[in-house]
């Protein structure tokens, strides 16, 4: 069983390996610039970045369930350093796209170790215990804003891969001596096999299915609010710097706290509820996000408020897809977070593309209906258990006594 020590490790590594993928959104004008991308491309840096990621959960995440974690987690943890390293020093546009790409695909090892965790935490705390290695994830990826901004201030964008590639090789090495080895079942299950069982279990696994839909649907939301961010805050009327861009992600860590509270009301059964609390959350969010051309204080709590809805239904989701084969949990992710992966992708180029069409006005009216969609879908998918419900409870009464359901006599 896994230690609040080691919990708390795993919270910093995957909100460290996260960070890196979200480093450039406060960048992405100065980039642009560097390498002579317009405004309604830029987005590509972020889409490319989940293109990669989304590759990674395909083709590594499912990996945990045939290898050992512990060299799977290490091994992946030194090779982003390495692309980060790439990043940091590549010479033109492509190299660098490519360098982004190999990025992401990487930084997948944090849905690896949230696999471990749901594997190796004891079963009552399961709920708390990811909840805190998701929280890590959150805080990494607003967290990542505040440092990449300042850092960009004072030493150039170039030195945030750096600054990251030596933080990320110094986890690896505290990571190695850490870990426990694992003796995954199934151990003689071909990779192609492996690959195709996560595709069959989408098709087979009704709330894994439901699930990683509403995964999609949240964190392209959440990725149309924070991608297109920078460009309104460094114009005229508020020219602010990366570092203060940055400090928005201080506000968002707030609502990481969610992933707390939020684990602790699953382990309860409370995950339906969680689920559309949170989604009622992030749309009525929107309506302060749209106060940004009178006030900074509009955005900064619809930040907040976002954070904290994304951070709760993403707690849900978890707890819920959890509850299967535990033999099962690497292709489970792997399954699940390629959802949130194409969502996230999709937001940050829909995004890009509509602020320079119609502006900040209409990002968030983007996201308001992506966020309405959630929502709408979650509450047909608990009419749909209702009715679901209510006719097994006929069909039981019926079995129960067929004799006066027969004659009319209860009607």
């Amino acid at each position: 069983m896994l230690t609040r020590p080691v919990i708390v490790l795993f919270s910093f590594s995957c909100g460290l390996a996260v960070a890196t993928i979200y480093f450039s959104q406060p960048l992405l004008d100065t980039i642009g610039a560097q390498f002579s991308m317009p405004t309604a491309q830029v987005g590509i840096v972020l889409t490319l970045t989940q293109i990669g990621y989304a590759i990674g959960l395909l083709l590594i995440v499912p990996l945990g369930d045939i290898v050992d974690q512990r060299r799977l987690i290490v091994g992946q943890t030194v090779l982003l350093g390495v692309a980060l390293l790439a990043t940091a020093i590549s010479p033109n546009a492509w190299t660098f796209l490519l360098s982004i790409t190999a990025l992401g695909a990487l930084a997948v090892v944090t849905q690896v170790m949230v696999t471990y965790t749901a594997v190796h935490a004891a079963r009552e705390r399961q709920g708390w215990a990811v909840g805190v290695v998701t929280g890590g994830i959150i805080g990494g990826i607003l967290l990542a804003r505040t440092v990449s901004g300042a850092l960009c201030d004072l030493l150039g964008w170039r030195w945030v891969y750096v600054v990251a590639a030596i933080a990320v090789a110094a986890t690896a090495a505290i990571l190695a001596r850490t870990l426990a080895g694992s003796d995954p079942t199934h151990h003689r299950l071909p990779y192609g096999r492996l690959l195709l069982s996560t595709l069959r279990l989408l098709r087979d696994e009704s709330v894994l299915r439901s699930r990683a839909i509403i995964a999609m649907l949240v964190f392209a939301a959440i990725t149309v609010l924070l991608t297109p961010m920078v460009l309104p805050l460094t114009s005229a009327p508020y020219h602010l710097s990366h570092t203060q861009v940055g400090l928005f992600g201080l506000a968002g860590a707030a609502g990481a706290v969610g992933a707390f509270k939020a684990g602790t009301w699953c382990d309860r059964g409370w995950a339906n509820r969680v689920t559309g609390a949170g989604l009622s959350l992030m749309l009525a969010a929107w309506a302060l996000a749209a106060t940004l051309h009178r006030t900074l204080l509009g955005l900064a709590v619809a930040v907040v408020i976002i954070d904290f809805g994304l951070q709760s239904v993403h707690v849900a989701n978890q707890s819920l897809i959890y509850r299967l084969d535990p033999e099962l949990h690497g292709r489970v992710t792997a399954a699940y977070m390629t959802f949130y992966s194409i969502g996230s992708a999709v937001g940050a180029i829909a995004s890009t593309w509509v602020y320079a069409a119609r502006a900040w006005s209409g990002v968030c009216l983007l996201g308001a209906a992506i966020s309405l969609g959630a929502l709408a879908y979650w509450a047909a998918l608990q009419r749909a258990a209702h009715q679901h419900r209510l006719g097994h409870q006929t069909h039981a009464e019926g079995l129960q006594d067929p004799v006066t359901h027969g004659t009319g006599e209860c009607q």
